[in-house]
């Protein structure tokens, strides 16, 4: 999962497994999207929007959403989800999601997305 994301990230697209999902692709992406959204809260300081973590993840905004609801890290106040990460909650959700995959090595990772031309007759 991590190299199809990488290469979302390079492409500047946001990325989404094809659907519907397996029971088993929807827990094997909800694990993948557990790990990489919880070390990203656990590093990042300050506030950050979905939008954002949509942005730096190329992980699509609704399957955030989903991920951190299910971890209860979304509150709903005065219209707006809003992202609750105390530090514990994070390290206690880290400890239970256990060790992710192998991880791509970007600076190794060369790639030209596709561009499609268009021409003029």
């Amino acid at each position: 999962m991590d190299p199809a994301y990488e290469l979302s990230k390079k492409e500047g697209k946001v990325g989404t497994p094809e659907r519907p999902l397996s029971d088993l692709g929807l827990l094997s992406y909800r694990g993948y999207w557990t790990r990489v959204l919880l070390d990203l809260l656990k590093k990042h300081k300050g506030n950050i929007s979905i939008k954002e973590l949509s942005d730096m993840t190329a992980i699509k905004a609704e399957d955030i959403l989903t991920t951190l609801q299910s971890l209860e890290l979304i509150q709903y106040r005065k219209g707006q989800h809003v992202i609750c990460a105390d530090p514990k909650v994070l390290d206690r959700h880290l400890k239970a999601a256990g060790p992710g995959g192998l991880e791509v090595d970007v600076s190794k990772l060369i790639w030209t997305p596709y561009k499609e031309q268009s021409y003029e007759l």
